[in-house]
C-alpha cells in the first residue's frame, strides 16, 4: 500500500510518500519525503506567527506535492494531520488533502500528531508493549502509557510552557534567536568540553517538580529564573561568552533532569518493556545519552528496557510519521468520509 501523507500543524510544510507492507509486524520504504521550513520566515518574531504560517503553507503545498508525486506511480490512499497543533496550519493542510482526496477518489486518513511521533519509532524497530512514550517539543510534553498500537493513557504533561517552548522563552532572553533548542544544546555542548579556566561562572537553576509524586511538567519557573539571574548580572558580565555558555549548559540539563527523572519513575511504577522518546526536543543529544546511559541499568535482573527512540530528521515535525501513523489507521478501520474530516487544534491522543 502506497500512502500520501501531510503535516502541517506547525510551521513545516511536509509532504511523504510511504509504501507500507504487512499487517503485525508492518515494514515500511519511504519513496519521498520533503520538509520545506519556515524558520527564515518567523525568525524577526521570535517565534511562529500561526496566520503567516498558514499563508506559506498555502503557497508550499503545491509546490512540495509536485516534488514528492515524481517517486511514486501509484498511491492508494492520503493521510493527513488533524490535530493536535496550531488551527489555521492544520485547516492547511486538511483542506489541502481533503481537494486531493475529492479529485483522485482516494481514501483519507486522519492522524493524531502525538500518535505519529510514537508510532515513527517502528520503521525499522520491534514493537515491545507496554512502553512509555515521552513526547517533547515546542509544543508538548507529555508521559504517555503505550499499552498497544491505539490504546493510550495520558499519565502527565505540562502544565504551562512544554520542554522546547522553555528553550526558546530562555533563547530570547539571551539574545541567541529562534528557534532556540539547537542553539542553546551548541553552547551547552561547548560549554561542557571547555578545558578548565580561572574564571569559571557557576549558575545554578531550579528543576521544577522533579520530587512531586506526580508524572506532570512544569517550565515557566525554569525560564522565570533565568530571566531574573539576567537580571541581576552586571551588564559586562552577562554579555561574556562564558557567562551565556554556562546559561544554556545549566538550562538544558535543569530540562534534561526533569525529563528523565519522571521518566524513569514512570517506567518503573508501570513496568513497561520500552522508553519511547518522540518530538523535536528528542534530537537533543545530550537527552539521548543521558536516556541510553540511565535505562542501561534498569535491564539487569529483568527483561531488557529497550530504549527506542528515531532518526535525528524523524524526531522534527515530518511527514514520514504521518504516513506511518496513518496506515496503522487504516489497518484498524479508522478512515474517514471526507467532508467529516476536520482538524482539531486541542485533540488528545486518549
Amino acid at each position: 500500500m502506497v500512502i500520501l501523507a501531510i503535516e502541517t500543524s506547525c510551521d513545516d510544510t511536509c509532504i511523504a510518500i510511504v509504501e507500507a507492507k504487512g499487517r503485525k509486524r508492518p515494514r515500511f520504504k519511504i519513496l519521498a519525503n520533503v520538509v520545506s521550513s519556515q524558520i527564515e520566515v518567523h525568525k524577526k518574531y521570535g517565534g511562529v506567527y500561526p496566520s503567516l504560517a498558514k499563508r506559506e503553507h498555502e503557497r508550499n503545498l503545491p509546490k512540495v506535492l509536485k516534488r514528492v508525486l515524481a517517486s511514486a506511480d501509484l498511491v492508494n490512499a492520503i493521510a493527513v494531520t488533524v490535530g493536535p497543533g496550531l488551527d489555521p496550519c492544520l485547516w492547511a493542510g486538511v483542506n489541502f488533502a481533503k481537494g486531493l482526496a475529492k479529485n483522485w477518489n482516494l481514501p483519507i486518513v486522519p492522524v493524531n500528531h502525538i500518535e505519529a511521533h510514537i508510532l515513527v519509532n517502528f520503521i525499522d524497530q520491534i514493537q515491545n508493549f507496554p512502553a512509555m512514550a515521552l513526547i517533547v517539543s515546542g509544543g508538548h510534553t507529555q508521559l504517555i502509557l503505550v499499552k498497544d498500537i491505539g490504546k493510550y493513557k495520558i499519565i502527565g504533561e505540562t502544565r504551562d510552557d512544554a520542554a522546547g517552548e522553555c528553550f526558546d522563552k530562555v533563547a530570547k532572553i539571551l539574545g541567541l534567536g529562534y528557534p532556540g533548542g539547537p542553539i542553546i544544546a551548541k553552547l551547552a555542548t561547548e560549554r561542557n568540553v571547555r578545558s578548565s579556566v580561572s574564571n569559571i561562572v557557576s549558575i545554578k537553576l531550579p528543576r521544577p517538580m522533579i520530587n512531586q509524586k506526580n508524572y506532570d511538567f512544569s517550565f515557566s519557573g525554569l525560564k522565570t529564573a533565568v530571566l531574573y539571574k539576567v537580571r541581576n548580572t552586571k551588564a559586562g558580565e552577562k554579555k561574556k561568552k562564558e557567562f551565556i555558555q554556562e546559561m544554556c549548559r545549566e538550562a538544558q540539563q535543569a530540562v534534561i533532569d526533569v525529563l528523565i527523572k519522571k521518566t524513569i519513575r514512570a517506567a518503573k511504577e508501570y513496568r513497561v518493556k520500552s522508553v519511547i522518546l518522540g518530538g523535536g526536543v528528542s534530537a537533543n543529544q545530550e537527552l539521548r545519552k543521558r536516556f541510553l546511559r540511565e535505562t542501561r541499568p534498569l535491564g539487569r535482573g529483568r527483561v531488557s528496557l529497550k530504549l527506542l527512540f528515531p532518526d535525528e530528521k524523524f524526531s522534527t515535525d515530518n511527514a514520514v510519521m504521518t504516513g506511518i501513523a496513518g496506515y496503522y489507521n487504516y489497518l484498524q478501520g479508522k478512515t474517514g468520509k471526507i467532508d467529516k474530516i476536520r482538524a482539531e487544534a486541542n485533540l488528545r491522543i486518549n
